[in-house]
């Protein structure tokens, strides 16, 4: 399994934008699918985006479609969200989840994801 760190979250108003990160350890990374998901305080994890091994295909939950895009780096052990457009309720915590060698749809729900990180909150104040 890899071990992964979210960085980025903080407060930020309506219309904003934010950068999330998601740094992995160790060496096979680049055979992990990534997602990201957040939770909302009452609510259960919701999927958001996630990303191929390669980068070579994304798939986003229609809620941040067009407002938000994933990217990876293999090389740096990274994958981003970069949100746009921000509402208030798209605050949560998020969360990077990857699991070896998953096809990138098999990991937009949590049971298909094996290793998660611990999080980073996002706040959009109206």
């Amino acid at each position: 399994q890899v071990q992964l760190v979210e960085s980025g979250g903080g407060l930020v108003q309506a219309g904003g934008s934010l950068r999330l990160s998601c740094e992995a350890s160790g060496r096979t990374f680049r055979y992990h699918a990534v997602g990201w998901f957040r939770q909302a305080p009452g609510k259960e994890r919701e999927f958001v985006a996630a990303i191929s091994e390669s980068s070579g295909s994304t798939v986003y939950d229609d809620s941040v479609k067009g407002r938000f895009t994933i990217s990876r780096d293999n090389a740096k052990n990274t994958v981003a969200l970069q949100m746009d457009s921000l509402k208030p309720e798209d605050t949560a915590v998020y969360y990077c989840g990857a699991s070896l060698l998953a096809p990138v749809q098999s990991i937009r729900v949590v049971a298909g994801i094996n290793s998660w990180g611990k999080g980073t909150l996002v706040t959009v104040s109206s």
